[in-house]
């Protein structure tokens, strides 16, 4: 199984519990070292939040049911990042 280091999780959350709440919920997932949640789009109900989330060895199965356990739905895995160090991305002409 790879070291799993970074993930970037795109996350359908209710209002309540509130996004620092929520974040730090997820900061307390076993390997989890920190947690940067940033709202881009905002209804009545729900808000979609992206989640950015980086340990020494992350449990993504374990990430996903503490998102569920607070009442929110991961939709989708955008970016992980493996291996025995992160690597940051280098802008491209595509960029």
């Amino acid at each position: 199984m790879p070291v799993l280091r970074r993930v970037v999780v795109d996350v359908l959350k209710p209002h309540d519990p509130d996004l620092v709440e929520f974040a730090d919920a997820v900061a307390a997932t076993d390997g989890v070292d920190g947690v940067n949640a940033t709202v881009i789009e905002l209804d009545r109900e729900v808000q979609n939040v992206k989640l950015t989330i980086e340990g020494p060895d992350l449990d993504l199965d374990a990430i996903e049911d503490t998102v569920d356990g607070l009442g929110g739905s991961v939709h989708s895995v955008d970016e992980v990042a493996c291996g025995s160090r992160l690597v940051d991305e280098s802008r491209t002409l595509q960029d």
